[in-house]
């Protein structure tokens, strides 16, 4: 039986990085993962394979069909009809994928990570290890690394079949539904649902809570929320779905809004109203691996759950559900092993929304601020008043910069915009290093950049912004 100093379960953001880690640091690794995609074997989790990575090539494809439909005629450029090949776009997507998971495939053989395609499960605890089933090949591992990430939260109304479907459903329509209906006004609703309101569907979102993006800042959420609304986003909050029903035609969603009870009809209807951890053939309760009331790996602030030397990372464990914060817990823990000092900033991880604007933010809102008891001071630019944006034909939005009162400090930074997913990453780095709003606004910008928005909105924090 093989003995490996880490044993990862999970090849997804958080595991793969994780083993590549470890095996750089001398530590001979394995990694079990049963995602498989067309018939084979394929690492990247739910990210590469039907998350983060294809629906950012649809998000893009699509994108170019909206310009090309209602912004090159602007730009004095002439086309015909725009259509869209649907088997091709999706073609494109797939070979995406195909390059970026071979490409992980690639990257275990050069750092010497053994790969095992299907299953990993707990067996027992042995003197010098535990037994771990890695695809019906029994290894065993000083340490093991739970990173099995999360699956799609199913609505009890609304079971997941036939024209009703979770984000790889989305990801794989044969042709633009009429009629989309989207339950869940988060990111995953928002991206799909941009993404087929694109290309022609007519879009209805139903969301629970009463308002609109409410972990965003408040003026980002409004400013988002007119703009998609003017794109054809149908939005309806507060709503309680009551009946959903489907046949070969469609789906029937009935809810009650305002006390009144709505009756609509999709061809397809995406439900994303969250994810759970996926802890399912684990087998831990078979050897007692403690998980909490939601069902989520129970861990320490160094990763640690109650089994000995055994660790969760990423999704599984809860938290913010996103690749690059799994990605980083995968890096620390793989430096704790061995004997380094890994740590994972949680109050500066970014958050984006590839939606047209785009969204991102990092840090506390200004409300989040106030209610922690700071006295705070905030700066705002638009991206009408930036060159590269006129320029580019895209000014809606605007970038915030929320700061301490009395130290200057960054407290958070609130974008929407075109390309803030871009952009919010500079103001990460100085919110790193604990900088002001005076260190990024004193810092040089090139011109014309999106990125002088940012320095703008800093400067705009003691009121002495130039171009505004």
């Amino acid at each position: 039986m093989d003995l490996f100093d880490v044993v990862v379960i999970g090849g997804g953001p958080g595991g793969y990085v994780a083993a590549i880690r470890a095996a750089q640091l001398g530590l001979k690794t394995a990694c079990v993962d049963a995602f498989e995609r067309n018939g084979k074997a394929s690492l990247g989790g739910t990210c590469l394979n039907v998350g983060c990575i294809p629906s950012k090539a649809l998000l893009d494809t699509s994108e170019k069909v909206e310009v090309a439909k209602h912004d090159f005629a602007e730009h004095g450029i002439s086309v015909g009809e725009v259509n869209v090949d649907v088997p091709r776009m999706l073609a494109r997507k797939d070979s995406v994928v195909d390059k970026l998971t071979g490409g992980i495939a690639y990257l275990f053989k050069k750092n010497k990570v053994t790969s095992f395609f299907g299953l990993g499960k707990f067996v027992r605890q042995d003197t010098d290890g535990w037994v771990i089933d890695c695809a019906g090949t029994e290894v065993k591992a000083k340490h093991v690394i739970v990173a099995t990430g999360s699956n799609p939260r199913a609505l009890p109304l609304a079971p997941f079949g036939g024209h009703i479907v979770e984000n790889s459903g989305a990801l794989a329509f044969g042709q633009v539904p009429d009629k989309l209906g989207v339950i869940g006004a988060g990111v995953i609703g928002l991206e799909l649902g941009s993404v087929w309101r694109r290309l022609g569907a007519q879009v209805t979102v139903l969301e629970a809570l009463p308002g609109f993006l409410m972990a965003a800042d408040d003026a980002v959420a409004r400013e988002a929320l007119k703009q998609f609304q003017k794109q054809g986003l149908d939005f309806h909050f507060g709503v309680n779905i009551t009946r959903v029903e489907q046949n070969d035609a469609g789906v029937t969603v009935t809810y009650t809004e305002k006390e009144q009870e709505v009756t609509a009809q999709f061809d397809k209807l995406i439900v994303s109203i969250g994810r759970v951890p996926n802890t399912g053939g684990l087998n831990a309760e078979g050897v007692g691996l403690t998980l909490d009331e939601r069902g989520f790996v129970k861990v320490d602030s160094h990763y640690r759950t109650n089994l000995p030397n055994v660790y969760a990372i990423g999704d599984v464990i809860g938290g913010a559900m996103l690749a690059h914060k799994a990605e980083e817990e995968g890096v620390a823990l793989a430096e704790m092993l061995a004997g380094q000092a890994g740590h994972v900033n949680y109050d500066v991880i970014p958050w984006v929304i590839y939606t047209s604007p785009e969204i991102a933010w990092a840090g506390l809102t200004e409300k989040q601020a106030k209610e922690k008891g700071l006295s705070v001071k905030t700066g705002q630019f638009p991206f009408s008043a930036n060159g590269r944006a006129l320029g580019h034909g895209d000014p809606r939005g605007f970038v915030k910069v929320v700061a301490d009162a009395g130290t200057d400090k960054i407290l958070g930074v609130h974008l929407v915009g075109p390309n803030v997913s871009e952009l919010i990453g500079e103001v990460v780095a100085i919110m790193e290093f604990g900088g002001s709003s005076e260190d990024l606004g004193r810092t040089i910008h090139a011109h014309p950049t999106l990125s002088e928005a940012v320095k703008e909105a800093a400067l705009a924090v003691e009121k002495r912004a130039i171009h505004m």
